[in-house]
């Protein structure tokens, strides 16, 4: 299991295709001329004032740069409130001894191939991941409600680097089991 990277050129689309049905992903997208700013959960929830992201919400950079637009959306169930897994997390929540797959290493390590500093990967958009924060505050996962072949489709809204990775992470995946494939296209609109 690994994540991908991608340079976007503006106006360009990035197709997430959830293949087998109930598999949930991360996504993390840095303008391509500022490595350091990378998404922030926190501006996109103040501008767009909702936590719930779907067509024609924006996520924005840590300076408020737009960065993508979702543009149409088969789903409608997205997390942008969970940091990406990561060993640590596997280490303090499930008390992993050994390495685990994970969201973290999967997108660091794509985005390092296009010299993006570990340091600017934070808080990832989860496609699909369907979380709910209950009355008392609690947040709770269930499986996504993706279903085989739906999608979600956003649009750079300036040159871009984006990851891409399937979780691996049982708790949010249907099965509770690994990470299973996603099909991701890049649609050039030139």
């Amino acid at each position: 299991m690994s994540g991908r990277a991608w340079r976007l050129s503006a106006g360009s689309l990035l197709k997430i295709t959830d293949v087998a049905g109930s598999q949930s992903g991360d996504l993390f997208a840095v303008p391509a001329d500022d490595l350091t700013d990378g998404q922030s959960n926190g501006r996109t929830f103040d501008y767009g004032g909702t936590v719930s992201l779907t067509t024609g919400s924006i996520l924005y950079s840590r300076r408020s740069r737009p960065l993508m637009k979702i543009v149409e959306d088969e789903v409608g169930r997205h997390d942008f409130l969970y940091a990406p897994c990561s060993q640590e997390m596997y280490e303090i929540q499930y008390g992993a001894a050994t390495p685990q797959p994970n969201c973290y290493d999967n997108l660091t390590g794509a985005l390092a191939a296009f010299a993006v500093p570990a340091a600017t990967v934070t808080i990832a958009f989860n496609f699909f991941m369907n979380t709910e924060v209950g009355q008392d505050g609690k947040l709770r996962i269930h499986p996504p409600v993706s279903r085989a072949g739906q999608s979600v489709s956003l649009r750079a809204e300036c040159d871009l680097v984006v990851a891409v990775t399937a979780c691996p992470a049982g708790t949010c995946n249907g099965d509770g089991g690994g990470a299973r494939p996603l099909d991701v296209e890049v649609i050039d609109t030139e």
